[in-house]
């Protein structure tokens, strides 16, 4: 059965419960994506603190100190989520001190942000092309013992060759578009154990949007 995680992507509480009612199906696994806006909004961690039987997926790419890390994966344990995102770029140390703090949550490593390019990460300062970044960043993942590792569609591939968990793939979309992603690829191309999507569901008609990710699948 293939598995989703969408995006909540918005401060509006009346939206997210919509997203969730109205994408309920048994013909996929279906999991909720939670990240920086919604955990900021000002009434977002309540929201998410009252859900129950969900697979929650809270995305905040924690990097930072070693100690404000193990602190923010402290505070959040209440929340009883499923999937936390920090980027492998914290560092090795950090990366292992998160996993033997973290309990029951799953620790999802993120290795390259899908809208940046080579282009991109020549400016940033770094030397390696996208595919041997994300290569040597899921190398760091196995050596941490994450539970997850965050990729492109494109280097799904090179990861699974290194790192046996479990993938999630953002970038990916229905049809054509693909809004801010640089690096994007259909649903049905993609080869991971979790597609992220977002607006293709949840803007529109949600419920005819799920139809169509399902028969896209």
């Amino acid at each position: 059965m293939k598995k989703i995680f969408i995006a909540v992507d918005t401060t509006d509480l009346k939206k997210a419960k919509k997203i969730i009612n109205q994408s309920q199906t048994k013909k996929i696994k279906i999991g909720y994506k939670f990240g920086l806006e919604f955990m900021n909004s000002k009434k977002g961690r309540h929201f998410v603190s009252k859900l129950r039987n969900k697979i929650i997926f809270i995305d905040l790419k924690l990097n930072d100190t070693v100690n404000t890390m193990l602190s923010a994966v402290k505070a959040l344990k209440d929340l009883k989520i499923n999937y936390l995102t920090v980027h492998i770029s914290s560092g090795l140390k950090a990366l292992r001190l998160v996993k033997k703090v973290s309990g029951s949550i799953k620790v999802v490593g993120v290795s390259t942000l899908t809208s940046l390019d080579d282009r991109d990460l020549k400016l940033i300062g770094y030397n390696k092309s996208v595919k041997n970044l994300v290569a040597h960043q899921a190398k760091l993942a196995r050596q941490a013992s994450l539970d997850a590792l965050v990729c492109s569609p494109f280097e799904v591939s090179v990861v699974r060759k290194v790192f046996k968990k479990e993938i999630i793939t953002p970038g990916v979309q229905l049809g054509k578009r693909n809004y801010d992603q640089k690096r994007s690829m259909e649903a049905k191309k993609v080869k991971s154990d979790w597609l992220v999507i977002g607006r293709s569901v949840t803007q529109g008609n949600i419920k005819k949007n799920i139809q169509k990710l399902i028969k896209s699948l």
